[in-house]
């Protein structure tokens, strides 16, 4: 099969590069004395992620009990950071198979929520892991003050069946200084009472070259560095040669001479602008613009001659690849031109 015989539209994982990312991360961690965490919801694949292990990560982050039971039971990785709030009995379990000494860490966030994961874990082999998620500028989850997550970190050392294992962020934009800073307060304060701040924990993809200027931080979390997309290379983060993931598409209508259609839109794409205009780049032609989407059409636009001919095709990298691997059930992995195989997402729609 040549890449002319794959049935579109469809996601191409050049699997060259996406190895070149990871080993590119992982010795920037090396160099800078951090350990490297990445987050799998980009890829959702167990054959990456065995792959980032193997390169030194130690261990992975999942954002769903779901996704992480995927990797567990079909991956057989049993080292799983949880970064999203388990609210109820029916996420408080930990993930099939990760009764396991060390197989299942989580993040802790706000008072009274550790309660129901301290009575999931009262039976098992060793207590549960717990970070404190600090908002250190974001704005979403987390503590706001450091003297709340000393006071979250005392209540989740005082619960059976749970460990404080340290404390966790993630960051705004640009925000790499904001989290020195606040982990310098919170580590003193829980210091102060007792408590041993084994972990600081921060991600994002955005700033993950920066990532050093925070040295407190031990741990780094990204996941979109598999793959890199356009918001990335907007933000200067990398380069187009270094996007992994690709949507390939074919030209489905030519109705004027600046305007084509491909058949990918929303249902491939998504609508992630990232603060973006459009909805991705067509490699090789930065003319383009890909100004409007419908479920499953693509309009690109020209402001001169198109030059586009009904059954072209197209590479597309995507405004957010990670959003764009759980729309799928497989990839296609390529090396260059040269087609490997079929990659099924194993942890594709598992959002619970």
């Amino acid at each position: 099969m040549s890449l002319d015989d794959i049935d579109t539209p469809a996601v191409l994982i050049d699997l060259a590069v996406a190895e070149a990312n990871i080993d590119r991360f992982q010795a920037y961690c090396g160099v800078h004395g951090f350990a490297n965490r990445p987050h799998i919801k980009t890829h959702k694949l167990p054959a990456l992620a065995r792959r980032q292990i193997a390169a030194g990560a130690v261990g992975i982050t999942c954002q769903k009990v779901s996704e992480a039971e995927a990797m567990v039971a079909e991956g057989g990785i049993d080292d799983v950071l949880l970064t999203y709030n388990i609210v109820g009995d029916g996420q408080a379990g930990p993930p099939a198979g990760a009764r396991r000494p060390g197989a299942a860490v989580g993040g802790g966030r706000q008072p009274g929520g550790g309660r129901g994961l301290g009575a999931a874990f009262a039976d098992a082999a060793e207590p549960l892991t717990v970070l404190v998620e600090c908002d250190t500028g974001a704005g979403r989850c987390g503590v706001a003050t450091p003297a709340a997550a000393r006071d979250l970190a005392t209540a989740i050392a005082g619960t059976p069946g749970l460990r404080f294992g340290g404390l966790m962020t993630y960051p705004k934009v640009g925000g790499t200084g904001d989290v020195q800073t606040f982990m310098a307060q919170a580590i003193g304060l829980c210091e102060e009472a007792g408590l041993s701040v084994d972990r600081v924990s921060s991600g994002g993809a955005p700033d993950m070259w920066q990532a050093h200027e925070a040295p407190l931080v031990t741990e780094y979390r990204t996941g979109t560095y598999v793959y890199n997309d356009r918001s990335l290379v907007e933000r200067g983060v990398c380069g187009w040669s270094d996007c992994a993931l690709t949507v390939l598409a074919t030209v489905v209508s030519v109705p004027t001479p600046s305007r084509a259609v491909v058949d990918a839109g929303t249902k491939v794409l998504t609508s992630d602008l990232l603060g973006l205009q459009g909805h991705g780049h067509v490699l090789g032609r930065p003319d383009i613009a890909i100004d409007q989407l419908s479920e499953e059409h693509g309009r690109l636009v020209t402001s001169g001659p198109i030059g586009l001919a009904v059954g072209d095709r197209v590479r597309i990298v995507p405004n957010h690849c990670c959003v764009v691997s759980n729309m799928m059930d497989s990839v296609v992995a390529v090396r260059g031109d040269r087609i490997e195989g079929e990659l099924e997402i194993a942890a594709r729609g598992r959002v619970w």
